[in-house]
């Protein structure tokens, strides 16, 4: 009973840290992953869960964007929605037939990579916004690339946000805000479906994903509340410091 009580609380203090990380400034998943598969959960099966767990906030950023929402043709809503829902089946697909050694094996190489695209992501959406203006043929790679960015959501959310920014500042979407809007559709949208194929597939661990979808969504209220008050940029470090730490903790974990 102890080891479960233990587990219940590092998976819910992880969750709500979560949930306020991704009000703030995203990185979410450099917590709820670790958790999981360090209170035992295989890694595909803690991947799933923590998708679980961090998908009720995609819906209340959406909701915060309607007006920009709104304003956008809805033929390219419906569009870009269809294709992020297939990119996050694909991606959900391809992690659930990746043998589970390999994933154990590229789990601190995608930490590690989602943290270096979290700390590059300023840097990233300025070189963005610079081609933009540039390159009007560049729009015609928004729908492949956000496929692509898509199935990657679909098989490992971290830096997710980032690179769907990047993606609309490169292909013409000047407007800050529209572009913040299509990014959290997007990614509600694929989340959801992602962890609906997730479910079907039976790889959810649900009691401790709905503990910590639970505890996510109390720490994403709270974090809208905390993000007036805090430094974003002390966050951010906060973020990049531990995905170092996770990746670090993993490697050494595979040379053990």
């Amino acid at each position: 009973m102890p080891d479960v009580l233990a587990s219940s609380m590092l998976l819910f203090a992880a969750a709500f840290a979560a949930g306020v990380l991704n009000a703030i400034a995203g990185g979410g998943s450099f917590l709820t992953l670790p958790a999981l598969i360090f209170t035992g959960v295989p890694p595909i099966m803690a991947n799933a869960t923590s998708a679980l767990a961090v998908s009720p906030g995609y819906l209340g950023s959406t909701l915060g964007f309607k007006p920009e929402l709104r304003a956008l043709p809805p033929r390219r809503l419906k569009r870009e929605m269809v294709i992020a829902a297939l990119g996050g089946v694909a991606g959900a697909l391809l992690l659930l037939v990746t043998p589970a050694q390999v994933f154990t094996g590229i789990v601190p190489w995608l930490l590690l990579f989602a943290t270096v695209l979290f700390a590059a992501g300023p840097a990233i959406a300025q070189r963005a916004a610079r081609l933009a203006p540039g390159d009007a043929q560049l729009a015609r790679w928004r729908e492949p690339g956000l496929l692509l960015t898509c199935i990657y959501g679909g098989y490992f959310n971290g830096g997710l946000g980032i690179l769907l920014m990047a993606l609309y500042s490169a292909t013409g979407e000047r407007h800050i805000h529209r572009a913040n809007a299509l990014k959290n559709l997007n990614s509600l949208v694929l989340s959801w479906l992602s962890v609906a194929a997730f479910v079907l597939a039976g790889a959810i661990a649900w009691r401790p994903g709905v503990l910590m979808m639970l505890a996510a969504t109390a720490g994403g209220f709270y974090g809208a509340r905390w993000s007036k008050r805090l430094p974003v940029q002390w966050v951010r470090w906060g973020v990049i410091a531990t995905g170092l730490v996770m990746s670090a903790v993993f490697f050494a974990r595979q040379g053990a």
